[in-house]
């Protein structure tokens, strides 16, 4: 299945990931840090939800109180809870 998800106070503007019995398949952000968001895209391909949200939840980017591997561990909250 493929969400959207729409960041909050990052450079990236929206995280589009596709998601198969709980493990990522692919992930793409839309702006923020090119190379960055590829290599975070990159790292996370194969690993489960609950994994990606216990490494990125609260990693946050120059004191803005997030950042691009936060918002996705957010996004990834919001998938696990409708795969309940």
């Amino acid at each position: 299945m493929v969400y959207t998800y729409d960041t909050c106070g990052t450079c990236s503007r929206k995280i589009i990931i596709d998601v198969e019995n709980g493990i990522i398949n692919n992930v793409e952000f839309i702006g923020g840090c090119n190379g960055n968001t590829q290599g975070i895209s990159a790292l996370v391909q194969g690993m489960k939800v609950t994994d990606v949200i216990k490494k990125c939840k609260g990693i946050d980017c120059a004191g803005r109180g997030t950042s691009c591997p936060d918002q996705l561990a957010k996004a990834m909250e919001e998938i696990a809870s409708e795969m309940k």
